[in-house]
């Protein structure tokens, strides 16, 4: 018997499948049949209970026992923002809080599925942390700079031109997109011997500083209007660079290395739970992966810094005002009367009074907010309008015809950018909001003018 026929009897990997394979040589040399061994096999993984003294099947039995899933007796709680979410979305929440160390959970208006926990996921958890409901993309992060710049700017062609040439100098787009003359950061002062992963990667995250990467990130130039002055600047219309990119190629690494770890702590999980293996925090795994995690937020922080501030100096102007939030990340919070570790995976940070950005698409607006601190959402909000087509049907069904038609209509200039990356594939950005209407408030609104991400055909890294 093989892996496949052994884990479709009810053996997770580990422990459980070394000692499976033990069992079937014994049996072997007894001469039973392979349906009999498949049946007796079978019936340890239903009642390991049973065998925990008989002489062949006892090992088994024991590594069974120790290494087997029980979910909660029942479900932690969770709630569901916005309507007409994908099924699967659904169900991989309602998975999420079937995990014994599950304390609550939350659904954004956004919410597609995802790996484990699906985008737009908020899960909270006792001691716990799951290196899938934070993200492969760890720290992906929303910032916004308000320039002096004249809104005319982005009107003239020669001004458009300015400000597209300051973006394709001063930053990269891209899977593996570096710099040859690395940007320097106080990040890189840091300790990155946290873990293994970062120690090795500190070269490529470097290299990597003050890069875009691609899939759905990108850097724009669009005009941000407020209508008061609870932002601290006076209301008006400006002229704003908006980004969004995570932790590159070392955030990745973090995410497959513990995430592969994790697995391997809980070959019990069910496979539709698979990808929710956690790693305890007070273990040295967890502990490692913890703070790996954190300098990926530093580092995604300081690549938002890096990109802001080259193309700012390189056109020579002020800003007025700088915003930006995390998501795909994990944080130690009270909520339900406990110290949790709180997961959000594509949410957005809504504590009462906390600023955030929640972008539409290339060709709709992004919103400034402020939290108003939902217990029941876990203090959290979507982090975009969340995608209705994946990449594969976008390819086949959509054409750049139509795309470029709907951008004149909304007078964006797009740079460059992926098929599966154009307006139509995502959610109106507006219902969006109105369905969360309980969990932030709006601050302002930015309308891309300028746009670019990386090119059609790269692969997507988001």
């Amino acid at each position: 018997m093989n892996h496949k026929t052994l884990g479709k009897l009810g053996v997770p990997h580990g422990e459980p499948m070394r000692c499976a394979f033990e069992v079937t040589k014994k049996l072997a040399e007894s001469d039973m049949t392979a349906e009999h061994m498949q049946d007796a096999i079978a019936a340890v993984a239903q009642r390991p209970a049973d065998f925990l003294h008989d002489p062949v099947m006892a090992d088994l039995a024991k590594s069974l026992s120790t290494n087997r899933f029980v979910p909660r007796q029942s479900p932690a709680p969770w709630k569901q923002w916005g309507a007409d979410l994908e099924a699967q979305s659904i169900q991989q929440m309602r998975h999420a809080c079937d995990l014994p160390v599950s304390v609550a959970g939350a659904l954004m208006p956004d919410a597609h599925p995802g790996y484990g926990l699906p985008i737009g996921g908020v899960l909270a958890t006792d001691n716990a942390v799951i290196p899938y409901a934070v993200g492969v993309d760890i720290a992906c992060r929303m910032k916004m700079s308000v320039t002096d710049i004249p809104c005319t700017e982005l009107d003239d062609d020669r001004g458009r031109r300015r400000l597209a040439k300051a973006i394709e100098s001063e930053t990269r787009f891209g899977v593996g997109a570096s710099f040859k003359r690395k940007r320097h950061h106080a990040v890189l002062e840091r300790d990155w011997s946290v873990s293994p992963v970062t120690r090795k990667n500190k070269d490529k995250a470097w290299a990597q500083l003050g890069t875009s990467g691609s899939g759905n990130h990108f850097v724009e130039f669009g005009i941000f209007a407020v209508d008061d002055d609870g932002l601290g600047i006076s209301p008006g219309s400006y002229v704003a660079l908006l980004s969004h990119s995570g932790s590159r190629g070392t955030g990745a690494q973090v995410a497959n290395v513990y995430s592969k770890l994790a697995r391997e702590r809980h070959p019990e999980l069910p496979k539709e739970l698979r990808h929710l293996a956690w790693l305890d925090i007070d273990t040295h795994e967890g502990a490692e992966y913890w703070r790996a995690m954190e300098l990926m937020g530093h580092y995604a922080a300081a690549n938002h810094a890096c990109i802001h501030r080259h193309i700012v100096a390189h056109l020579g102007v002020d800003v007025l005002l700088d915003i930006e939030n995390h998501h795909n990340f994990a944080w130690k919070e009270h909520h339900l009367g406990r110290d949790v570790i709180v997961h959000r995976k594509g949410a957005t940070p809504a504590g009462e009074g906390v600023l955030g950005i929640i972008p539409g698409s290339m060709a709709s607006p992004a919103y400034v907010v402020s939290g108003k601190g939902q217990p029941e959402s876990l203090n959290s909000a979507s982090h975009g309008a969340g995608r209705v087509m994946s990449r594969r049907k976008a390819m086949q069904s959509l054409s750049w015809n139509d795309a470029r038609r709907l951008l004149r209509e909304k007078n964006v200039t797009l740079l460059s950018a992926g098929l599966d990356e154009v307006p139509m594939v995502y959610k109106d950005i507006d219902a969006v909001m109105a369905s969360q209407s309980d969990l932030v408030e709006i601050r302002g609104c930015f309308r891309p003018r300028l746009v670019k991400m990386a090119p059609h055909g790269d692969r997507p890294e988001d």
